[in-house]
């Protein structure tokens, strides 16, 4: 990584109960969490927001919550948000299939119609060269009212900050899954860990 990390100890006391949340959740606390937390304030914010987007009553149904975030994921070179995420997706989906095809969706009938929108969205928000249109949004409101349009975006403009923290300042992949690492649908590959 490109900054160094303290003891979990080290870190204020307002923090650590998230460290906590991270072991009992996933085994271990997250690289992200230990790097964020060198700015206590930022981190609990970013915590705060990731629960307000990623809870059960949400409109965005969980499966494609992960799908969003890994594509978001691949698309910024995020080795650990591929990682992670790609191993929620599994677990939500029930197998591996579709976060093996997500960075090629587009060529794969794994998809339904209303997950291709999303992913389209997602896309258009993050690739530099793209842009939202106003046909493409009137399709995403096919599937969604006004409320899970803003959601949706707010998912991929997190995802966004995330996965481009990470990758900047190299946040490393922890072994949650391997998944096949292509973020601009070409023939390019690397190892999500």
């Amino acid at each position: 990584m490109r900054v160094t990390v303290k003891n979990t100890n080290e870190y204020p006391w307002f923090v650590r109960p998230f460290f906590w949340n991270q072991k009992k959740k996933y085994g271990t606390v997250l690289q992200p969490g230990l790097v964020w937390a060198r700015v206590p304030k930022l981190f609990a914010s970013v915590a705060i927001l990731y629960g307000a987007l990623d809870r059960k009553s949400s409109p965005l149904d969980p499966v494609l919550r992960s799908l969003v975030t890994v594509r978001v994921s691949q698309i910024n070179w995020c080795h650990f948000c591929v990682d992670i995420n790609a191993s929620t997706l599994a677990k939500r989906a029930g197998s591996m299939e579709k976060a093996e095809h997500v960075a090629q969706w587009q060529g794969s009938e794994l998809f339904s119609n209303k997950e291709r929108v999303v992913l389209e969205y997602t896309e258009a928000i993050t690739f530099s060269d793209q842009q939202v249109t106003d046909e493409l949004v009137a399709r995403l409101k096919g599937f969604f009212d006004d409320d899970g349009v803003v959601e949706l975006t707010g998912l991929i403009a997190f995802q966004n900050l995330s996965s481009k923290f990470n990758s900047a300042l190299d946040v490393p992949a922890q072994g949650f899954c391997k998944l096949p690492f292509n973020p601009a649908n070409d023939d390019s590959t690397a190892q999500g860990n």
